[in-house]
């Protein structure tokens, strides 16, 4: 119980985050993109159907607030989030490393599935531009942030987990 308040919690915490001040924080137009980090991180700490939940209700938010279609980004996110959570049998909370690539990769295909969706599609072929000018850009920026941010998703995480595991020994 105490996990999904904190999932809500970081969720809208993160949304307000990146919609506000990392908006005035950007870099040529960039942002970093901490939903992505929200979704990937829990994906890989919680496990698939946890991830897909999370990455929905931030995916869903991004629909309702910048979105021209309900939906889309929700199921970006969705994808996301489930991908990661094949990684939860391998990770370990004291290595930095997976979390890093694993939000560098999902923070790459997000880029690139928006624009396959968003400007491939109207028919812009100029992938290397948009790859040079807002993917790489946005990833390495995403990065940064994740270095500041996972210790404290981490510490939600341990926090939730050593509630449930007393919760449990409790009715045992």
């Amino acid at each position: 119980m105490k996990r999904n308040i904190a999932a809500v919690a970081l969720v809208i915490l993160f949304f307000i985050l990146q919609s506000t001040l990392f908006q005035t924080l950007h870099f040529g137009g960039i942002s970093p993109n901490l939903l992505i980090i929200l979704t990937a991180s829990f994906g890989f700490m919680c496990g698939k159907k946890y991830g897909l939940v999370v990455g929905f209700f931030c995916g869903l938010l991004t629909d309702i607030f910048f979105g021209n279609v309900i939906g889309l980004y929700a199921l970006i996110y969705m994808y996301i989030g489930y991908a990661n959570g094949f990684f939860n049998s391998i990770f370990y909370q004291n290595d930095i490393k997976l979390p890093m690539i694993l939000i560098m990769i999902s923070d790459a295909v997000y880029g690139f599935v928006c624009y396959i969706l968003l400007f491939l599609l109207q028919g812009k072929f100029n992938i290397g531009y948009y790859f040079s000018t807002i993917i790489f850009p946005e990833m390495i920026y995403t990065i940064g942030i994740t270095i500041i941010l996972y210790p404290f998703i981490l510490w939600i995480n341990t926090i939730c987990e050593e509630t449930e595991k007393g919760s449990d020994q409790r009715f045992v």
